[in-house]
Order: structure tokens, then C-alpha cells, then sequence
């Protein structure tokens, strides 16, 4: 949940590390800081500070160190308050020695009193400080030798964790390890990358390779070497970053999540690029998907609601039973799961710590798995059977949308090749519906055409002090996602109801002027009528209603208008409007839209 950037090559390294730290603030904004080596054999020069990376930058002025390597961290508090001393990178004793570190260590404790036995003196409350003076004393044990020094330190190491370290003895030298965190190498001319993302170094090189699970990696301006934790050189897997730097600047929008919203329907098409007609046998490498006798979506937040839909599209198109699971609750109630299921972990960065566990889980009871994911090379996909790419292109905002609206592309394609290769969907359905999936990129772009005056409307709720959601078949799940952006964005209470379940509870929450979002179910649906019952309920208890639909709805006090769809394929078109009503709701009520507190972009702790 931090961003990670280290960088040793011909250029003065201040400029590419904040660079980096500016692209990767989305993973972690509570502090930052950076190490460079100056002076060899001397003391590190460090700075740090709590807060956004602006306040770091402001302490800097003019300041360009003659220095060729660093390395930069934005840190998202886990041990530790965002205080100055907790910020990283964190030092030994000697001055010399530099850590940054991405995860949690589970045995930080006990690490520490052995330290502290030993004469080191802590300065921070952090479980990383505890690495970077265990780094210390291995390094010194192995003659100097910071990679096999970090071989050893990982070996003692529970938990997560990415580490990237610098010693001014070698002052073009970077080593990083990484164990169920993300970590790639930017390959440059003259000059190396290390990061948490490819978006640090995207504008420098589009070449990269993969990191393993327990690899640790040794730079320098000219060399990459990649060892397993035993020392063997390993040869690591080359790909090519396919965006550029444009893709991950703001492009005249006031912030990346209003740009991401209006980059919906170019990221739909990009997914369904050569898929209409049929996902690949390359996709779908040696999966049986005739064989499985029950599905299983494990995700978390926005990708938990693209799972349930995938769920209503499974089920009916491929005629088989499927399980939409909470993936941080998923593994400790110790389901039944054999060589019959087939797992499908949804993820953006592909680095979801309690989406791979619950995944690692399922594989090592003989399920099949087949990953949604939107970031190439990251964990998930590389330790899947198969894996079905987003598309989405890089997702700044810490609030997704755009990897939403692409991931419901990825389960309306799956249902349907699941449904070809079971029997249960004729091939004149599969072709009716994939040309209904064809036209969404067209129809998400006349939503955006009329959404200005929604953004109008919502600011005339922002002092409200809760919002509802109400939503029918897939429009549960959509309503779900309207509640959570809310939350996410604006801090005000909102929830997600099934319209069904009002008079079960939650029809108690409605007051004399409570805002209600409506999402309708297609106007030739047998639940449009039901719904719309619902609707007359809130309403006769003063609720304000916002109908969502593709006819108007008389008894709501707004109408917004989506085109017409299959009913399965509709939360594509719905969902965008709950999008700008999040975004506006946050901009008027005056808070931070792509870095809202306490949250980070992807969650790599458990």
C-alpha cells in the first residue's frame, strides 16, 4: 500500500525518484521521504516528512544533490502514526545503511528485542526499522555484500513485504527483495528502475521485468542480477508496459477520477478488443471449464460487486452454481473447494493481499483459477491458470471506476464462454449478446454527454447526513457500488439495500427529505414494476428519490436517463451516474477526490 522508487543510472537522482513518487502518491500519501548517496563511504543524505508529498517537496526548494542512485517512499501508515520519524526510508545506526519497505512484518517484535539486545537504538515506532538494522549486522557478516546480507534478512523475515536498500560503501548499487508484495524493474539505457509500479518509471522505459515470490534483485546503472533467496541467478520474465506517461497525467481534468470516469468507454472497448467473437485458447491456456461443477469469485470492495454481478451472469448463461466471497473472510471458515472448482480472483493491481491468500488457498486444494486483473505481471495472474486483462489502463484515483466498469466486461465474458463451452447458450444468443456488449463503449459515452446537470442536482444534497441505495438483480450490486464511492469519497453514511428487503429494517432509515437513489431495472423487465413499488414506499415517507433508468420513472422526484440494454449488461450504463454523484458530492463538500483519508489504491497488507 506504499509506493516504492529506486533509482541508480547517469542522471542527478532526485528528479527520478520524486517523479516517481508523484506518479505512485495514490499507494500510500501519509508521508514521504527519500535516501541518496552523496559521498561514498559517508552518511546517507535523508529527508522526510509527514503528509501528502508536497509537504516533502516544499523542504527541498532548489536542492539537487550530486547523487546518481536513491531511492523514495510514500507511505500509508500501518505500525506506526505518519509522523516524521516514522516515515521512511529508515537507517541503521551508522548513517549508512537505507531501508524502505512495502507490507508488514509479523515478527517485528521479537526482531526488535533481539536488536535491542544487541545495542541497536530504535528511533521509530515502525516494524520496518527493525529489518533495516537486522540488514545492518547480516551485511556486515557477509563482508560487505548487501545482496547476500538481504538473502539472509528475508530468510528470517513473516509476513509481506517489498524492501528496497542503499549503502553509501556502493553508491550506484540498489538491492530489493520482494514476498507477496509487488516489486518490478524498469530496464533503462544507462540507468535501472526499481518500483512498486510501472507507472514511477513509465516515462524513462517501457521494459520491465518480473519479480518471483521470494526474488531478490541487485541494480546498478548497467546490471541486473535476480537471485532466489538460496543465490541462484535466476532469468526473470521480460514484458513490454503497453501506455505511455500521457496515460497517467491528469490531460486538463481538475483530477483523475473525473478523467477516469470519461475514460470508461475507450477502456470497455479496449477489453473487448479481439473477445466478442470468443475469449482465446491463449486466455484460457489448459483450464477444463466443461468439468467444474460450482464457480467461486473471490474479491474485495468495488471488485466484490463486479463478482456479484458476474454471479447473475454465470448462473444464468453457463447454468452453473457460483459463490460470490468476501476474500479477507474467504479462507478462515475453511470452505469446501476441490479440483471441480473454478476460482475466479478479481483484482486491479493484481497485488490484493487478501484476494491472493484466499486464492493460494483454493489452489492448494486443487481448484482451477482463472484471474481478472488489470495489471500485467503483478502476483495474481502469475500464479493463475489463466488470466482475462482489463484493459483498463493505469487508475490514478484511489475510488475506481474504470477498472469497475472493465471488470464487469471481463464476467459478462467469461458467463458467456463458460455458457459456449457447457452447452446451456445457443450460438445465435451468444452472438446477440456479445453485439449488446459491442455497443456499451458507445452507450457509456452518451451517459458522460448527459451527466452535467446530475452534477448540479447532487450538490443539492451535500449536507445531507446519509444517502440510500436501492437496487433490484443486478442492480443490488450496483447500488452496493454507489453506496461504497459514496463513503469512499464524500465521508457521509450511505448504504446499499436490495429494494425488496425496505420493508425488512431498512425503510426505518427513511426520514423527511432522505436522499434515495433508485436503481431501476430496464423498463421492459418483470421487476420494473416491483421496483417501482419500492420507490412508491421511500416516497411516501418524504424520501427524495433519484430514479436511474432507461424510461422515466413517474413517482421520483429526478429521472436521469441511461440507454436501453440488456437487462444483465445494465450496471455498466448505471453505475456512471453513481460515479459523477460520488465525485461532485466530494468536490462540493470540499475533500480530497483521488487521495480520500485513510485509504490506499492497492491493498497489499492483510
Amino acid at each position: 500500500m506504499c509506493g516504492i522508487v529506486g533509482y541508480t543510472g547517469k542522471a542527478l537522482a532526485l528528479s527520478p525518484v520524486l517523479e516517481g513518487l508523484r506518479r505512485l502518491e495514490y499507494r500510500g500519501y501519509d508521508s514521504a521521504g527519500i535516501a541518496l548517496v552523496v559521498t561514498e563511504g559517508g552518511p546517507l543524505w535523508v529527508e522526510k516528512r509527514a503528509g501528502k508529498l508536497s509537504n516533502l517537496e516544499s523542504t527541498l526548494g532548489a536542492t539537487n544533490p550530486d547523487a546518481n542512485s536513491g531511492i523514495g517512499h510514500t507511505r500509508w501508515a500501518t505500525h506506526g502514526g505518519p509522523t516524521d520519524l516514522n516515515a521512511h526510508p529508515h537507517l541503521d545506526n551508522d548513517g549508512k545503511l537505507a531501508l524502505i519497505h512495502n507490507g508488514i512484518i509479523e515478527n517485528y517484535v521479537e526482531l526488535r528485542e533481539l536488536l535491542e539486545a544487541r545495542g541497536h537504538i530504535f528511533k521509530s515506532e515502525t516494524d520496518t526499522e527493525s529489518v533495516v538494522h537486522l540488514l545492518s549486522d547480516a551485511r556486515k557478516s557477509h563482508g560487505g555484500d548487501l545482496a547476500a546480507a538481504m538473502r539472509e534478512v528475508c530468510a528470517q523475515l513473516r509476513g509481506s513485504f517489498t524492501l528496497l536498500a542503499i549503502h553509501s560503501d556502493e553508491p550506484g548499487r540498489i538491492v530489493g527483495a520482494r514476498r507477496n508484495s509487488p516489486l518490478v524493474v524498469g530496464v533503462g539505457d544507462g540507468e535501472n528502475f526499481l518500483a512498486s509500479d510501472v507507472a514511477a518509471f513509465i516515462a524513462h522505459t517501457k521494459h520491465a521485468l518480473e519479480l518471483g515470490q521470494d526474488e531478490v534483485v541487485d541494480i546498478t546503472a548497467t546490471t541486473i542480477t535476480v537471485t532466489d533467496l538460496a543465490g541462484n541467478v535466476l532469468t526473470p520474465r521480460e514484458f513490454e508496459i503497453m501506455w505511455d506517461a500521457s496515460a497517467a497525467e491528469r490531460g486538463g481534468y481538475p483530477h483523475f477520477m473525473l478523467k477516469e470516469i470519461y475514460e470508461q468507454p475507450k477502456a470497455i472497448a479496449d477489453t473487448l478488443i479481439g473477445r466478442t467473437a470468443g475469449l482465446s485458447a491463449e486466455i484460457i491456456g489448459g483450464i477444463d471449464l466443461e468439468g467444474i461443477s460450482k464457480v467461486v469469485i473471490i474479491a474485495c470492495g468495488t471488485a466484490y460487486h463486479a463478482g456479484l454481478v458476474g454471479k447473475y451472469a454465470i448462473e444464468k448463461w453457463a447454468n452453473v452454481p457460483v459463490d460470490v466471497e468476501l476474500a479477507s473472510e474467504y479462507r478462515y471458515r475453511e470452505p469446501s473447494v476441490d479440483a471441480s472448482t473454478l476460482v475466479i480472483p478479481i483484482s486491479q493491481s493484481g497485488e490484493t493481499m487478501d484476494t491472493l491468500m484466499a486464492m493460494r488457498y483454493a489452489r492448494s486444494h486443487g481448484a482451477r483459477v482463472f484471474a481478472v486483473c488489470n495489471t500485467n505481471g503483478s502476483t495474481i495472474p502469475r500464479e493463475s491458470d489463466a488470466v482475462l486483462y482489463t484493459h483498463a489502463g493505469p487508475e490514478i484515483a484511489v475510488a475506481s471506476t474504470k477498472a469497475f466498469a472493465t471488470q464487469l466486461i471481463a464476467m459478462y465474458l467469461i458467463a458467456l464462454h463458460l455458457g459456449r463451452v457447457r452447452g446451456a447458450i445457443t450460438e445465435e444468443f451468444y452472438a446477440e449478446i456479445g453485439a449488446e456488449i459491442a455497443d456499451l463503449p458507445d452507450k457509456v459515452e452518451q451517459v458522460l454527454e448527459t451527466v452535467e446537470p446530475l452534477r448540479a442536482l447532487t450538490r443539492e444534497f451535500k449536507d445531507s447526513s446519509s444517502v440510500l441505495f436501492l437496487g433490484r438483480h443486478v442492480g443490488y450490486p450496483t447500488a452496493l457500488e454507489g453506496a461504497l464511492k459514496l463513503k469512499e469519497l464524500a465521508y457521509m453514511h450511505a448504504e446499499g439495500f436490495a429494494g425488496g428487503e425496505l420493508k425488512h429494517g431498512p425503510i426505518a432509515l427513511i426520514d423527511q427529505g432522505t436522499p434515495v437513489i433508485a436503481i431501476m431495472p430496464t423498463s421492459n423487465s418483470a421487476l420494473y414494476e416491483k421496483m417501482a413499488s419500492n420507490v412508491q414506499e421511500v416516497k411516501a415517507r418524504g424520501a427524495v428519490v433519484i430514479a436511474i433508468g432507461d424510461a422515466d420513472l413517474a413517482s421520483a422526484t429526478h429521472n436521469i436517463r441511461i440507454p436501453t440494454s440488456h437487462d444483465f449488461l445494465q450496471p455498466v450504463l448505471a453505475v456512471v451516474p453513481l460515479q459523477v454523484i460520488a465525485y461532485e458530492m466530494a468536490v462540493a463538500r470540499g475533500n480530497d477526490v483521488d487521495q480520500p483519508r485513510n485509504l490506499a489504491k492497492s491493498v497489499t497488507v492483510e
